[in-house]
């Protein structure tokens, strides 16, 4: 079965400390279980999670769906947002684990990515040098989620044309933006990722997608 590889970029920088992180693992824990309630996305799906701040962190490989077992995101207690940082383990990642389809050999699904983060990078320099590193590989498509009044849009739209801000960064933000993303998700599993033009369903009332 050919897989469609989903990677998660968490912001877990100091200014998510507190109820947004808490938000956000209840958030990945009801995403991965609406999942699991799809059969294609069971037969399909590798979810990856990485994390940045100062540091980047994979807290979770590429690893299948039905296999998948969270640990708790957590914060420092202040830092910096290495989005830069994050895209180049990113990319790196990717290189390493996408398959590729051969003349003998049909491939993996082109890879869905969500990049969620609620200020702007504090790595200027290797962020604008891995933007265009980004958009030259193979995704099925890239989401940019900014939360909270300090995201700032205008880097997301340096990644993908699909950004999306949440207003409020309480628990029922989180929750209904991780509902929507196990919404893309199953759309993605059912049309087996064949499109670079996955349309987006609709959004919660939470969510607002930036023209």
């Amino acid at each position: 079965m050919r897989r469609l590889p989903v990677y998660l970029l968490l912001d877990t920088s100091g200014s998510m400390k507190g109820e947004p992180i808490q938000a956000v693992n209840v958030g990945l824990q009801a995403l991965i279980s609406s999942l699991r309630k799809d059969p294609h996305a069971l037969d399909t799906v590798y979810i990856s999670i990485i994390t940045f701040d100062k540091e980047v962190k994979e807290c979770l490989p590429l690893t299948e769906l039905s296999n998948v077992q969270l640990t708790e995101v957590t914060c420092p207690d202040s830092g910096p947002t290495h989005l830069g940082d994050a895209l180049e383990v990113l990319c790196k990642k990717v290189d390493k684990e996408i398959i590729l389809s051969t003349p003998d050999h049909k491939g993996d699904w082109m890879p869905l990515l969500f990049i969620m983060t609620d200020g702007k990078p504090s790595d200027l320099m290797k962020f604008k040098e891995m933007a265009p590193k980004l958009k030259s590989k193979n995704f099925g498509n890239v989401i940019a989620c900014g939360a909270g009044p300090k995201a700032k849009e205008e880097y997301l739209k340096q990644l993908t044309n699909n950004v999306v801000l949440l207003d409020n960064m309480d628990s029922a933000a989180f929750q209904a933006y991780f509902k929507w993303v196990s919404d893309v998700v199953n759309q993605g599993s059912k049309s087996a990722g064949v499109t670079e033009d996955l349309e987006l369903p609709p959004a919660p009332e939470e969510l607002n997608i930036v023209i």
